[in-house]
């Protein structure tokens, strides 16, 4: 399991191939994903990682309004790109003002501390229902395109630590080649692309999300 340092730095090399483009609200979204998939794997603690950055980031930019560090970057940055670049700088400030020993625990203490109860914790059922309630609370806001970096973030816990996919897991694998065949598109774009490309915006695209997701399940469940 590579440490989160490593991890940015191969974001930053190409955003392509984890987030589509380089954007800091979807990077925001990844890594939330990822970072709630080792915490609840028992690999690291809550706030590990990016614990400070946001108090550290508002100190900087002298402000008191509560957002998050991706949204004071993109603030002062004026576009999503800029922001996206910005934040790596920003961040190897915030390493060298704080030990990193201190952000990152040792690859050996994660493997000691890991709770196998927590392998099982199914995010396609517990969290989707919650963000279908609550998507503010999870996402920030009505995004689609938010919704698949977090769950892109997440995959990719579980992946490097080594947790096979939970059944419900590899039921929703299937809903990439499920979207396209319904919407008769083989371009090589994520599911949230096609929802959205046949959608007004982002939040008409959530919703549709969910419907065409139960849909899906539905025909799952008649096969």
């Amino acid at each position: 399991m590579r440490n989160l340092s490593r991890l940015l730095q191969e974001i930053k090399d190409n955003p392509v191939m984890y987030i589509d483009k380089p954007s800091i609200t979807c990077l925001h979204s990844f890594l939330k994903g990822y970072l709630s998939g080792l915490i609840r794997l028992g690999f690291t603690q809550e706030g590990s990682g990016t614990d400070g950055f946001n108090e550290w980031m508002q100190e900087r930019a002298k402000t008191n309004v509560s957002q998050s560090w991706a949204g004071i970057i993109l603030f002062g940055s004026g576009s999503e790109r800029t922001a996206f670049y910005r934040l790596f700088e920003e961040f190897d400030q915030f390493l060298k003002h704080k030990n990193s020993s201190k952000i990152q625990e040792s690859e050996d203490v994660l493997k000691l501390r890991q709770d196998l109860r927590f392998s099982q914790f199914d995010i396609y059922n517990e969290i989707l229902n919650s963000i279908k309630k609550r998507p503010g609370m999870y996402l920030g806001t009505n995004s689609i395109t938010r919704l698949d970096m977090l769950l892109r973030g997440y995959s990719l816990a579980r992946k490097e630590v080594g947790v096979p996919p939970t059944e419900p897991e590899r039921e929703f694998e299937g809903f990439q080649s499920w979207i396209e065949e319904k919407y008769r598109i083989n371009s090589g774009q994520s599911w949230s692309k096609i929802i959205l490309f046949y959608s007004i915006d982002e939040y008409e695209a959530l919703q549709k999300f969910f419907e065409l997701f139960e849909e899906y399940l539905n025909r799952n469940k008649s096969l």
